[in-house]
């Protein structure tokens, strides 16, 4: 059982290392956002310091997973996605995806009206692709606009401006997956040929 522990505390130091650089953060970026000194951060990695509660728990916010995911815990035996919902400028996000970087997804509600004003196009970093599950989204993408009903997807470099909006009387529940730059998603319309 001891041999069982000290291996995963000692895979611990490459995984924190792995997620920091998949984030293209800093030791001294995740030392300002987590309280922990650079070098604290630096020999936990290397494996030169044994990771405590204290210092994980900070880290599991900061990069956005959960405890287990950090220490790598086995599998309890529950498949179960447990979604926990976040309310963001009066809409609810779901995330879907749990590991950070890479391509991410959630469920997004967005209520009857919203935001209730003409909403300010913004720009960042990244791809997206959005699908309309039911009722209808308004999308702004610098000069063009569109109305989607369920059904319907669209795609677009973030670094393009867009905003959103429902202009519907009902909910607008959309999945979206957000991407690094560049990274796009493929949608295959008909089998690819044998």
């Amino acid at each position: 059982m001891t041999m069982e522990v000290d291996e995963v505390l000692l895979a611990v130091g490459p995984r924190l290392r792995a997620l920091r650089q998949e984030r293209g953060v800093t030791l001294a970026e995740l030392s300002r956002s987590t309280g922990i000194s650079a070098s604290t951060l630096s020999r936990l990695e290397s494996g030169q310091r044994k990771p405590t509660l204290e210092l994980l728990l900070p880290l599991a916010r900061a990069h956005q997973v959960q405890l287990d995911e950090l220490v790598d815990a086995p599998v309890t035996g529950d498949p179960r996605v447990h979604l926990r919902p976040v309310k963001r400028h009066g809409m609810t996000v779901i995330p879907l995806t749990r590991r950070p970087g890479g391509l991410q997804a959630f469920k997004q509600i967005y209520p009857p009206g919203w935001p209730g004003f003409e909403p300010e196009q913004q720009v960042h970093e990244g791809y997206e692709w959005l699908y309309v599950l039911s009722g209808r989204l308004r999308l702004l993408l610098g000069a063009h606009e569109v109305t989607l009903k369920p059904g319907e997807a669209a795609e677009f470099d973030t670094r393009t401006p867009h905003a959103f909006a429902n202009p519907g009387a009902e909910p607008a529940e959309l999945l979206a997956l957000f991407g690094p730059q560049g990274e796009r998603m493929h949608v295959r319309a008909r089998p690819a040929a044998r």
